[in-house]
């Protein structure tokens, strides 16, 4: 069997990605239980067949944690469907994450962002789920999907950069303040 200190990391590791998901904590915790209830990888099994074993359980914990909040993602979905081209402010393409940027500010960020868009950047960037996978996931087109992921990646681009003290005017360019220089 699993040590007890692989099956807690990979408890910890589920719980995460399911409040990610469903920004829900209770739902989170009910999901990630239900889910190490069925999912036991003996020892002495074939390495192949474990890390099939292991891969195929987390998609299946992925749609157990998507059902769980189905209606908030449909209307999520029509939001993310009904929003127009969008032009808002980005930092300067030579901007970078502050590498002392903690879990809880990422976690922040992600959740910040509406739930369908939330998902689909989730599953691609940070699951590595492919389009056509994360289209079947989210029951939803790959176009809108692709929309998505761009929106969770603009609006997490942004929602980092305003925690590093960043700032837009209403010409959607980045102004230093003084909180920033610390003055």
């Amino acid at each position: 069997m699993q040590t007890l200190e692989q099956a807690t990391k990979r408890a910890s590791g589920l719980y995460w990605l399911a409040f990610l998901l469903t920004g829900h904590r209770g739902l989170s915790a009910d999901v990630t239980l239900e889910a190490l209830e069925g999912l036991v990888v003996p020892d002495d099994a074939n390495p192949f067949f474990s890390a099939w074993m292991l891969a195929w359980s987390r998609r299946v914990f992925i749609a157990k944690a998507l059902v769980s909040i189905r209606d908030q993602l449909a209307a999520s979905a029509t939001r993310t469907a009904s929003r127009g081209a969008e032009k808002a402010a980005l930092p300067p393409r030579d901007w970078t994450l502050d590498g002392d940027t903690t879990k809880a500010q990422l976690e922040r960020a992600l959740l910040a962002i509406d739930v369908f868009p939330r998902c689909a950047l989730l599953l691609s960037i940070f699951e590595r789920v492919a389009l056509e996978d994360v289209a079947i996931l989210l029951d939803s087109e790959r176009d809108l999907v692709r929309k998505a992921q761009t929106i969770g990646l603009r609006e997490l681009t942004r929602n980092l950069a305003r925690m590093q003290g960043w700032t837009f005017t209403a010409n959607k360019s980045p102004v230093v303040t003084s909180e920033m220089l610390h003055v």
